[in-house]
């Protein structure tokens, strides 16, 4: 059989009814992986995908595949998961994944490590930022080109929240759905009581704010199972959970639309402190209040400056011997070009 062959098989057995005489659907999801650099997202997704591998450092944005079939003799599902390395210097790659062909199927999955809190404010805003924007711009594109679409995606996240919650009004979800993972939680926990809990009400609040869900996680098998469901329910549609853990003195899950800003309460912060800070958004109050106890790393800081092509477990001997015959070539031609342009008579007559 040639590949044809195979593929035209594969859709006759996709169209072919199943038992029940209903056409089968196959369910296709994107998910993306980013968050801090060596914050966990390889070991995650690994263990999504249940493969016994040893996490590699992410070169600049991989892909991989998931499969699963929802019940027997069913074709299996299939979910694209796409990670981002590099943390915050390579925000440019977003666009690659999210594009107007996926985004009804797409959703993002942010890491973000609790053992770097002053990373943490600055890592989750750029991320979020630039990835907002990207679809920002595919959704105002889309209502000029198929609007029904537009107004679908749109309305789905507004939907995370029932119309009679009272924080409705209140929120400015995400416009694809997002989960959102403190990871490392094993070291986290060892911090002062007073710390864990202003990190912790703060992520509840920007989660609750964005309509996404939370989760505390580790390298213990129990809380990956507890982000394992989350995940699974963006990349395969299983079950929503709607078990919820408040808990600041335990790993928080919070599936999205079942937290409250009365719930959450206030920023961690004294009458007086919060009556100084000038914020136009309860976002911008939450940011200040944060990044008063945890002063952030600048932006610069948080860049990945080193340069993959050096790295060994990328060696390609003959890739290498070329590009270094190529440099050499480049900079005899630097040479050159600079004696040049010394010798050449400048006088203005």
């Amino acid at each position: 059989d040639t590949l044809w062959d195979f593929a035209i098989a594969e859709v006759q057995k996709r169209e072919n009814p199943d038992d029940d005489g209903k056409r089968v659907e196959v369910w296709e999801k994107s998910v993306l992986f980013m968050g801090n650099k060596n914050g966990g997202k390889t070991t995650i997704l690994l263990r999504c995908l249940e493969r016994e591998e040893i996490p590699k450092p992410t070169l600049a944005l991989e892909y991989t595949f998931g499969r699963r079939a929802r019940r027997h003799n069913t074709p299996k599902d299939i979910a694209h998961f796409w990670e981002l390395g590099g943390g915050t210097s390579l925000l440019e790659l977003i666009r690659i994944p999210v594009t107007s062909n996926n985004l009804r199927s797409f959703a993002v999955v942010l890491v973000l490590d609790l053992s770097k809190p002053n990373e943490l404010w600055t890592t989750m805003e750029k991320l979020l930022q630039v990835t907002r924007n990207h679809v920002n711009k595919i959704l105002t594109k889309l209502e000029k080109t198929n609007p029904e679409v537009a107004t679908e995606i749109k309305q789905r996240m507004r939907n995370n929240l029932q119309r009679d919650h009272p924080d409705y009004e209140l929120v400015d979800p995400f416009p694809i759905p997002l989960v959102i993972i403190g990871s490392k939680y094993d070291i986290f926990h060892e911090f002062d009581s007073e710390m864990r809990k202003i990190i912790s009400k703060t992520l509840r609040f920007v989660s609750h704010y964005y309509g996404a869900s939370l989760v505390f996680t580790s390298k213990s098998e129990a809380l990956l199972l507890k982000a394992r469901v989350l995940i699974n329910h963006l990349a395969f549609g299983y079950d929503k959970s709607k078990s919820v853990s408040v808990d600041h003195s335990k790993p928080l899950f919070i599936p999205a639309g079942l937290d409250s800003l009365s719930q959450i309460g206030p920023p961690p912060a004294s009458d007086s402190d919060i009556g100084k800070m000038r914020a136009n958004t309860p976002l911008e109050l939450w940011k200040k209040v944060f990044e008063k106890t945890f002063p952030p790393k600048s932006f610069c800081d948080l860049q990945d400056t080193k340069d993959p092509a050096q790295d060994l477990q990328y060696a390609e001997y003959e890739v290498d011997v070329m590009r270094a015959q190529k440099n050499q070539e480049l900079e005899q031609y630097k040479r050159n070009a600079s004696k040049s342009w010394k010798e050449m008579d400048l006088d203005s007559d």
